[in-house]
């Protein structure tokens, strides 16, 4: 059963690109899905079976409440909230065939070697994701456990990509939650954003370790990847801009990995891949669809009691933005996912009318602040399984990180925003 779960998803990401083109109506692609996330059902770890069946089962309540007071939402509509992000997802994966690896070049040391794992890490994790941190983690690993130092800057610089990068997950869940975003509006602030963060972290490892850090060798040919596929984006969004980053991103990654991926037969790469890796996106599947469920569980709500609910008499202001997006940093701290947060902040948010561009900058900041620097992400949880940190640790390194981005980054918004 396991080689074809990949293939399930496999089919999930291609009906939804029919329907992106109008070949098909989405509800096949919803319908395959779903069942994709629940062929995985039996993989998902205890905390993510707890989430998702949280938020699923939230969801379905505040529907039935709404519903209760003749506010009903179409079943499909429902069910298909996050299509293009899981679509998006799927094909992203496939940049992991795109692999910098390299074993064999000895490790530098060094204030340069800070720098240049920062840039990498960066660089890289932008388009191949969090195998990023496998790779590059794993690499330094071999020689003595990881120190606090590296777990900085593999952590916040990674997920600093998250306010730039097109490829990463959180630009595409923004410019759902956030509808209108154009991505070249938040490139500039969330470029800055990111470069602030991996100097802060640089600088900050340079004073305390800068002797005893070891760093990722970093090849100007593994930076071939990232830069073709940027400007490949940013040309064609110039080109085509009434079409949707999101869907560029889902038909240009496959084909990109499969260009820079090596070996001889692209067709068993593919296979390969396909059959054993590619249902890795489970997890993620059914925690966005969850979200989604939960999400247009709020939506629902706030039309049914539009009065009880509203934040009519609040103004999107910077101060507004700023108390936000503490309060986001904070959740992820207690394990609730960007996601989640997001997906509930949206529907409160958008009655009030945010300039679509901030909004989403909001959701990026969020995403990038506290996946870098929280025990309980994604990242965070890899740390601790992996490489043998432990929750106290991790926070203790990073506290202070969240709360300067946080202030940094509310300083940014009421400048360029």
């Amino acid at each position: 059963m396991q080689q074809y779960k990949g293939w399930l998803f496999l089919a999930s990401l291609l009906l939804y690109l029919l329907h992106a083109f109008e070949v098909i109506g989405v509800g096949l692609a919803t319908v395959v899905t779903w069942a994709a996330a629940l062929a995985y059902l039996p993989q998902l770890s205890r905390a993510i079976r707890i989430q998702a069946g949280c938020l699923l089962s939230i969801g379905i309540v505040l529907l039935l409440l709404a519903a209760s007071q003749n506010t009903l939402l179409s079943p499909i509509d429902v069910l298909s909230i996050n299509l293009p992000l899981l679509a998006m997802f799927s094909a992203v994966s496939f940049l992991a065939l795109a692999n910098p690896e390299n074993q064999q070049n000895p490790l530098p040391t060094g204030k340069r070697s800070i720098a240049s794992t920062a840039l990498g890490v960066n660089l890289l994790g932008a388009i191949i994701n969090l195998s990023i941190i496998f790779i590059v983690g794993d690499r330094l690993a071999k020689q003595k456990q990881l120190t606090n130092a590296q777990q900085k800057v593999l952590m916040r610089c990674f997920c600093a990509a998250a306010w730039w990068s097109p490829f990463f997950i959180a630009t595409a869940v923004s410019i759902t939650y956030a509808p209108g975003m154009q991505w070249l509006d938040v490139l500039l602030p969330g470029a800055l954003m990111a470069l602030i963060a991996l100097i802060f972290t640089t600088a900050e490892v340079s004073l305390r370790d800068k002797d005893s850090f070891a760093g990722y060798p970093l090849r100007r040919e593994s930076l071939t990847i990232p830069f073709v596929l940027a400007v490949t984006v940013i040309g064609l969004h110039f080109a085509f801009p009434d079409v949707s980053i999101i869907l560029m991103i889902t038909c240009l990654a496959p084909i990109a990995a499969l260009t820079f991926a090596k070996g001889k037969s692209k067709v068993i790469i593919a296979r390969q891949f396909i059959t054993h890796r590619l249902s890795n996106v489970g997890s993620q599947y059914v925690l966005f669809l969850a979200a989604g469920v939960f999400s247009a569980g709020i939506k629902a709500l706030l039309l049914a009691y539009p009065e009880t609910l509203s934040l009519h008499n609040i103004e999107f202001s910077h101060q507004t933005f700023a108390v936000v997006l503490a309060l986001m940093i904070v959740a992820c701290m207690f394990g609730i996912h960007p996601v989640i947060s997001i997906s509930l902040a949206s529907p409160l948010l958008l009655p009030l009318n945010p300039e679509p561009s901030q909004l989403g900058f909001l959701f990026l900041s969020s995403w990038a602040i506290s996946t870098g620097s929280s025990p309980l992400s994604g990242v965070g949880l890899t740390m601790i399984g992996r490489y043998q940190f432990s929750t106290s640790q991790i926070l203790k390194n990073n506290w202070y990180y969240a709360l300067s981005m946080w202030l940094i980054c509310s300083a940014v918004n009421a400048l360029l925003m």
